[in-house]
């Protein structure tokens, strides 16, 4: 073999092994260029995620707000013109609610199923209907707009309901209304004699230092409506209980109840 054919062939192998080991180098750029791609498209969409929840807390925040600031009857017109803000309130109030260390609703079970299972139930403000879905009772599920056969539509200060056909009346963060008064007559009228009447509420609705209602006077006129109160819990962070049973003859007064006015539980922009 002539040298100037051996020295070609070096220089072919040489070109060759450039081009390889340039090859070699170039491809973790290529390779961290993908991963640098996929961080980003994870950035976006967890930021599409963000501005996405906090839009829908925004619309949260404002349906809760009218729910606080409006009649019951308002309220049911409101959702009726619009059905599909009852679905974004509740999955705003589901998300405010996990943040909880207790659910009030879980609370009401439990004692619900140390109870008899013929008590009827009628739960007031039934949301998603945890009760009926967790307990072997017969339970009406009221709510002011209905997505399940078994959730009953209407106005909580007109249910559907026979007088004197229930054992228990629940009202599970649901006295939202300016005419909550309205719906605690409603359920006084469907209750039998010793009925019991269980209330749960947030906590800071009932402190008169920030503005909130004194939960004796809440108490006392639930007592002249027609009603025993047995017991007052404030024992969780987050809630306080209230158990009532209705009397068994109760002789209506002529004077009109001071109802005191329930604090709106509005949540801060964050």
């Amino acid at each position: 073999m002539t040298k100037s054919k051996v020295e070609s062939k070096k220089r072919t192998r040489q070109r060759n092994g450039v081009r390889n080991k340039t090859n070699k180098e170039e491809e973790p750029r290529l390779i961290l260029s993908a991963s640098a791609t996929g961080t980003k498209s994870k950035e976006s969409s967890s930021f599409l995620e963000k501005m996405r929840a906090r839009l829908s807390g925004g619309h949260f925040r404002m349906i809760n707000e009218k729910l606080y600031t409006c009649t019951g009857k308002e309220a049911l017109n409101y959702f009726r013109d619009e059905p599909s803000l009852f679905n974004l309130y509740h999955a705003g109030y589901k998300s405010q609610m996990s943040n909880w260390p207790e659910q009030p609703v879980n609370v009401i079970i439990k004692w619900l199923k140390k109870q008899s299972p013929s008590f009827v139930v009628a739960d007031f403000g039934c949301g998603e209907a945890l009760i009926a879905k967790s307990v072997k009772n017969t339970v009406f599920s009221l709510d002011l707009v209905s997505n399940d056969p078994e959730v009953i539509a209407c106005d909580m200060a007109n249910a559907p309901l026979v007088s004197s056909s229930v054992d228990v009346a629940v009202f599970c963060l649901s006295l939202m209304g300016t005419n909550y008064q309205s719906y605690l007559e409603e359920s006084c009228r469907v209750l039998k004699p010793g009925g019991w009447l269980l209330i749960a509420e947030v906590k800071s609705r009932f402190d008169p230092n920030t503005g909130g209602a004194d939960p004796d006077k809440f108490s006392s006129a639930i007592s002249e409506l027609g009603f025993n109160s047995v017991k007052k819990d404030f024992s969780n962070k987050m809630f306080i209980l209230f158990y009532f049973t209705k009397k068994e003859k109760h002789i209506s007064k002529r004077k009109e109840i001071e109802w005191p006015m329930l604090k709106p539980c509005l949540y801060k922009r964050r």
